[in-house]
């Protein structure tokens, strides 16, 4: 480059500062330590098992949110079946629900996955979800 002359290069972008901040909390919650080395790459073994734990998981908190609001509502009664079998089914199932989808979190962020915010939203507006419903059969069942 001649001299006096600058480089037209744009500068790298700053991090995002809210996110930088919130992660090692986040971290800390999630029981996860902190990330890899910078220029580890994620092993294609970890990043498919991470895949596949969010598919499990989702499609297990789906099958709770599935039972609680179409299934157990409007089958149950219209076979005959008693109020009484929603919340024996449906506790156990959202137990379980929400142990994968704490996994799976747990995994994005053990794996430093790119999308690991993203997840995260999601997670916590599914786990509100099924959260919801466990409380409510919880209550029922008292």
């Amino acid at each position: 480059m001649a001299e006096g002359m600058t480089s037209l290069r744009a500068p790298a972008p700053a991090p995002l500062r809210g996110l930088s901040r919130a992660e090692p909390m986040v971290r800390r919650l999630l029981l996860v330590p902190e990330g890899r080395p910078a220029g580890c790459p994620v092993p294609a073994a970890t990043e498919a098992a991470t895949h596949r734990l969010f598919n499990v998981s989702i499609a297990l908190s789906g099958l709770r949110c599935l039972l609680g609001y179409v299934i157990l509502p409007i089958v149950t009664p219209a076979i005959g079946a008693a109020a009484s079998v929603g919340p024996v089914v449906g506790v156990p199932v959202a137990v379980v629900a929400l142990f994968f989808d704490v996994m799976a979190l747990r995994r994005f962020w053990a794996a430093d996955h790119r999308w690991r915010w993203g997840i995260s939203l999601v997670y916590v507006a599914v786990m509100g979800m099924v959260l919801a419903l466990l409380v409510g059969d919880l209550v029922h069942l008292a």
